[in-house]
């Protein structure tokens, strides 16, 4: 004989069970900011448990949707990305609003697919941040759709996109390392960095570029090596360029910290001196840039501006599209000395 269904547990019974107001009932159970007494919570919690009451999550989302702000993200693991993340975060609760977050690993499809997920849950904004050119057709397509159900989309990067953006200047980042190299008498160069694909790096390289060949370096001496832009990465086209004799006067110009920070460690391990037989640089001034030996010349990136201007153009109406592009700084320490 079938079991009969289960009578479904409203919010109104598990406060009466508690004793509580639905207000009460709704700030515990709901994860609202706004704090309860530890008694009443012990006891919205215990009824909640006994009558089996189960949080209707896609109803918590509508209610929500106020004060929420999606972020859709590459990959959340890189220290650059903490930076922004950490500064969206504490700018969010500072505005009462909270930060969920999403990785895509810059798949085009995921990035669709995970904005159409995030619509039914009806986020007050999403910030998109991708080092990758977004111009993936059914991405815009959603991005559009959410816009019309009255989503608010802020992005980071590089896009043509009708949408608020922030930007770093990554060529201005590049330029300004590569005018420094030069400057102080480097004349044969190599640039580590990725693939094509990912735009903010093929900004870097070409800023680095032109700053060389500003400052004096020949075209021919300046070299290209593409590699995963992470510290493995740097530290594997350390190794192959010591293995093929890097001597005195070269300099490594990396695309990311962690590339630099990675380059470090393969030349040590190499028997090499930075920057006594290579001076190495970086972009982006991760924490870690200044702590590692030698400290780390790089370009200072305002990360943490930019999340806090993610969510500042995220909590505020515009009626037409804006655009900010913030520019970093030059930071000179131990890993690059001036060659004769």
């Amino acid at each position: 004989m079938p079991h009969a269904a289960r009578p479904t547990v409203t919010l109104h019974d598990v406060a009466a069970a508690a004793g509580v107001s639905v207000a009460t009932a709704s700030r515990v159970l709901g994860g609202s900011s706004r704090k309860v007494a530890p008694e009443y919570e012990a006891r919205v919690l215990a009824a909640a448990a006994a009558l089996r009451y189960t949080v209707d999550a896609s109803a918590r989302a509508m209610r929500r949707a106020s004060d929420s702000i999606a972020l859709v993200a590459d990959d959340l693991t890189t220290p650059s990305m903490g930076m922004v993340v950490a500064a969206m975060e504490h700018e969010a609760r500072d505005a009462g609003a909270f930060v969920t977050v999403s990785s895509t690993m810059a798949a085009s499809e995921r990035q669709a697919e995970t904005v159409r997920v995030l619509r039914s849950l009806r986020p007050r904004a999403l910030v998109l941040t991708s080092s990758r050119y977004l111009g993936d057709e059914r991405l815009a397509k959603e991005l559009a759709a959410y816009e019309r159900e009255g989503g608010r989309i802020v992005i980071v990067g590089h896009t043509d996109l009708t949408y608020d953006s922030i930007n770093l200047d990554n060529h201005g980042a590049g330029r300004s390392i590569g005018a420094f190299v030069a400057e102080t008498g480097h004349r044969r160069a190599v640039i580590l960095t990725g693939g094509q694909e990912m735009r903010n790096m093929a900004e870097r390289t070409a800023g680095f570029a032109e700053g060389l060949r500003a400052g004096g370096v020949a075209e021919r001496d300046i070299r290209i090596i593409r590699c995963p832009v992470d510290r493995q990465g740097g530290f594997e086209a350390a190794r192959r360029l010591a293995a093929e004799g890097t001597a005195g006067g070269q300099a490594v110009l990396a695309a990311n910290d962690m590339l630099a920070i990675g380059a470090l460690s393969g030349f040590r391990e190499a028997g090499l001196s930075v920057p006594g037989d290579v001076s190495v640089t970086g972009v982006d001034d991760i924490p870690l840039a200044s702590d590692v030996t030698p400290p780390l010349t790089t370009v200072a990136l305002p990360l943490a501006q930019c999340g806090v201007e993610a969510i500042r153009f995220a909590m505020e109406k515009s009626d037409v599209p804006r655009r900010l592009i913030l520019e970093g700084r030059l930071t000179v320490r131990d890993s690059t000395r001036r060659r004769a």
